[in-house]
């Protein structure tokens, strides 16, 4: 079978509606993606293997009665800034140790409506205060083009799960460049929207008059 994380998300997205593939095996090729690349650029705090599978599960069940959502079965990596309940939320800061939110953002829960699937959270400048990952409580972030470089920040994590192909898409959070400049720095597309397109709720806020938050990918399309 071709390699599932060479696929553009718009690619995975046809090959999971004609059932060349299952969401499951996207998700497994994910999976083993991070745990071969993520030793070595730590753009992951955390990973959801389980929870990832049992949600790639549910969106192969609605594929197979052509009830998917728009991002079904696709897996994403979400910043450590925001809120997914049940699951470590720490803005890369050990001042959130052990932080597993009872709620869900509202970005979040967007996704996770229209089917995507969540491989797990971010590596990120602590509180999104930094402009290099460097700046993390728990580890540094490598660029995955030369591990001897920073991935921008502090969205660097996100950035460099997409380039490394550690992930199809991911979110991140722009206050004075955290999404453009880790995109650049890591060769992928970010997108800053503009401000209040996207609801914040659920977001820890840097400065919430200036906090957007936004996705990057490998392409424009997608």
């Amino acid at each position: 079978m071709t390699d599932l994380t060479r696929l553009s998300l718009s690619d995975a997205r046809k090959g999971l509606k004609n059932k060349s593939f299952t969401a499951l095996e996207l998700t497994d090729a994910y999976i083993g993606a991070i745990e071969a690349a993520n030793p070595s650029l730590n753009a992951y705090v955390a990973t959801t293997p389980e929870q990832a599978r049992d949600m790639a599960k549910a969106s192969d069940a609605k594929l197979s009665q052509g009830q998917d959502g728009a991002l079904e079965g696709i897996p994403l990596g979400i910043k450590d800034l925001f809120a997914t309940k049940g699951v470590h939320t720490q803005a890369a800061s050990h001042i959130l140790d052990g932080f597993k939110p009872e709620y869900e953002s509202t970005v979040t829960a967007n996704l996770w409506r229209d089917g995507a699937v969540m491989l797990g959270k971010l590596n990120m400048d602590e509180f999104a205060m930094g402009s290099s990952t460097e700046n993390s409580a728990w580890q540094v972030t490598r660029n995955p083009w030369d591990t001897s470089r920073i991935p921008g920040g502090s969205s660097g994590g996100s950035a460099a799960a997409v380039a490394s192909r550690t992930a199809l898409a991911t979110l991140g959070s722009d206050t004075g460049g955290p999404i453009r400049q880790p995109a650049a720095l890591c060769g992928c597309v970010g997108l800053k929207p503009s401000y209040g397109r996207v609801s914040r709720y659920g977001l820890v806020a840097f400065a919430s008059s200036l906090d957007q938050i936004g996705p990057f990918t490998r392409t424009v399309k997608d």
